[in-house]
């Protein structure tokens, strides 16, 4: 007879990843379901509160990690995803989330996300994309529409906006999908693949600013424009029809996984971990290196 233990498996509800601080956006903010999403992705995933980390940068968007049981790192504007992937490094282990605005995503801190990308860490970062500064009192923003008037462009923007979803294509993303909050079940459902697949996972999800966005970008309206990928036969291993599906951005809101790699590279943090064993299997005791260093 064997004295091994049953395994038991520990499942949690969507409460037990909720804190005790009460969200103060303003009423009818997108974000409010975009964390109600989160709290059921992370059920499903079913793994502890202390094994997962979320970093944020500065924006309404950036106050999610406060709202969630897990460990929480509200950073500075547009560094959120540098610190994510030196957490990851740091301790492999723990399921890194990282959120922004598309502000702190695509402006201040749109330099950092290529680099994310092409090292392949695994760690999924969700941009709550409403098209405008929100937190700092509407101002024009890297996706907003050219023509739109806002508090910095009183005459209408002159430029083109931010593609987020063709940026993160061209980057070389492995997996790219779109969600949306007026769609809850949906949006966790790619919220908790995302954060399945073994390296970086990028999800936009539009997040409309009740305050200051657009009237036709709001949770009723999003409601009724969204078209799911999987209605119309797009298959996510499809790397160019993503791309052309990606360029309707701010015209079609078209939901779902728009690409995924159906072999991906090994993630980065995973590679570092491979080699610092191989290393260390031939590391020099530390003890005798701190030896050698105090008789010198």
């Amino acid at each position: 007879m064997s004295n091994a233990l049953p395994v038991v498996e520990t499942k949690f509800e969507p409460k037990d990843f909720k804190s005790d601080l009460k969200p103060i956006w303003c009423p009818g903010c997108g974000d409010f379901g975009v964390l109600q999403s989160l709290y059921r992705a992370l059920a499903a995933i079913g793994r502890p509160a202390h094994e997962i980390a979320f970093v944020s940068g500065i924006g309404c968007s950036s106050r999610i990690p406060g709202y969630t049981t897990a460990y929480g790192f509200n950073s500075v504007h547009g560094r959120a995803l540098p610190i994510a992937q030196g957490i990851k490094i740091a301790n492999p282990s723990l399921l890194v989330l990282c959120a922004g605005g598309d502000g702190d995503g695509f402006s201040i801190g749109g330099g950092h996300v290529a680099h994310a990308i092409r090292r392949n860490i695994d760690i999924t970062y969700i941009v709550m994309d409403n098209q405008i500064y929100g937190l700092t009192k509407g101002q024009l923003s890297p996706t907003s529409p050219r023509g739109l008037k806002t508090v910095t462009s009183s005459l209408g923007s002159l430029e083109d906006p931010v593609n987020p979803l063709l940026y993160v294509l061209g980057y070389g993303a492995s997996f790219v999908a779109q969600g949306t909050a007026a769609d809850l079940p949906g949006l966790a459902a790619i919220i908790e693949e995302g954060i399945r697949f073994p390296g970086f996972a990028f999800i936009n999800v539009q997040s409309p600013c009740v305050t200051y966005g657009e009237d036709e970008w709001q949770i009723k309206e999003q409601r009724a424009r969204m078209k799911s990928l999987e209605s119309l036969g797009h298959d996510p291993k499809d790397q160019l029809h993503a791309m052309d599906l990606a360029r309707a951005y701010g015209k079609e809101l078209y939901t779902g996984v728009f690409y995924r790699n159906p072999a991906p590279s090994p993630s980065y943090d995973a590679l570092v971990l491979e080699r610092q064993k191989e290393k260390g299997a031939s590391a020099p005791d530390p003890a005798r290196v701190l030896d050698s260093l105090i008789q010198r």
